[in-house]
């Protein structure tokens, strides 16, 4: 009976408080000097912790960034033609392109008469073509010769945008207020670090119907005269009714890419070289569907990947 006395003195069960009081309680308890269930003494030791723990995870990573990058090259990617995710198949892209509210179109559609209805296409060309202009270029930017070999390191070939570009100029509305003919169309390669193009000549031609024979006979013609380095460009209608209605097409200020721009190496102000496509007399107030393919022997192509090739739709009321 003496032991359970002591006990019942030692150990008394605590009052019982309400949801109020044992939430005050847990804020603040008076009686042990605990503020959220920890002594000021405990609060310490635990902020120290995790102060230094956190410390030396930040200090880890910090170093592991540092060294990730001495791995890395800030003007070069570290994984480069077939290695890297882009690969060494470069693909076309065209300007104007469609409103961005209507994302996944690819239609050109406008009226030539209509002055408000085609300012949004030429807007977004001059857009485009702003780096071009002689004010916005850089000096390391100088005039090179066609078809020769790119130049020195640090430096980069011009594209000169001279009155030969006609129709396809500013001035001139890029054709889109001719009232008889269309529009310019201009369309670039796709820039791959390091990327050269393996030209086409007479020998190393595809003996299948790939390539058409009026292209094949550009080719041959161009050699002759030494101005085959181009990664040439075709246009034409996907569908027999396509083919109809484009209509001539003249190729500005050349049918291709020529060597000089190649390789890109990440210069300052490099240019991408451009093709501007006159479409001199399409057929209007109808649907032209109209595939663009850039040729090389390195370059392959695939609708479905959009390797090599651009689609658009063109329609002039």
């Amino acid at each position: 009976m003496a032991d359970k006395q002591k006990v019942s003195e030692y150990y008394t069960r605590p009052p019982t408080l309400g949801k109020w009081e044992s939430f005050r309680q847990f804020l603040w308890n008076s009686e042990t000097g605990q503020f959220l269930g920890r002594t000021g003494a405990s609060w310490a030791k635990i902020l120290l912790f995790y102060l230094i723990f956190y410390s030396v995870l930040a200090g880890f990573f910090a170093a592991m960034l540092a060294v990730f990058y001495q791995t890395l090259d800030a003007r070069k990617p570290k994984w480069q033609l077939s290695s890297s995710l882009i690969g060494d198949n470069p693909g076309l892209g065209f300007r104007p392109m469609p409103p961005e509210s209507n994302v996944e179109s690819t239609l050109i559609w406008y009226k030539s008469s209509d002055k408000g209805n085609v300012q949004y296409w030429q807007n977004q060309l001059k857009l485009f073509l702003t780096k071009y202009n002689k004010d916005n270029k850089l000096q390391t930017v100088e005039p090179c010769t066609p078809f020769q070999n790119a130049t020195a390191p640090g430096k980069v070939c011009d594209v000169s945008m001279t009155k030969s570009w006609h129709p396809c100029l500013e001035e001139t509305g890029f054709g889109f207020e001719d009232p008889k003919g269309g529009p310019c169309i201009f369309l670039k390669l796709n820039k791959i670090y390091n990327w050269v193009p393996e030209y086409y000549n007479s020998s190393n031609m595809p003996n299948d119907n790939t390539m058409s024979e009026h292209l094949k006979q550009d080719i041959i013609n161009a050699e002759a005269a030494n101005e085959h380095r181009l990664v040439w460009v075709t246009c034409e209608g996907e569908n027999p009714a396509d083919k109809e209605n484009i209509g001539t097409l003249r190729y500005i200020p050349y049918r291709g890419f020529m060597s000089q721009y190649f390789p890109f190496q990440n210069q300052d102000g490099y240019l991408s070289p451009l093709v501007a496509v006159h479409f001199e007399e399409p057929k209007r107030g109808v649907l032209i569907n109209i595939e663009c393919k850039a040729w090389a022997k390195n370059i392959h192509h695939d609708r479905a990947d959009k390797r090599g090739s651009v689609h658009f739709e063109l329609m002039i009321d």
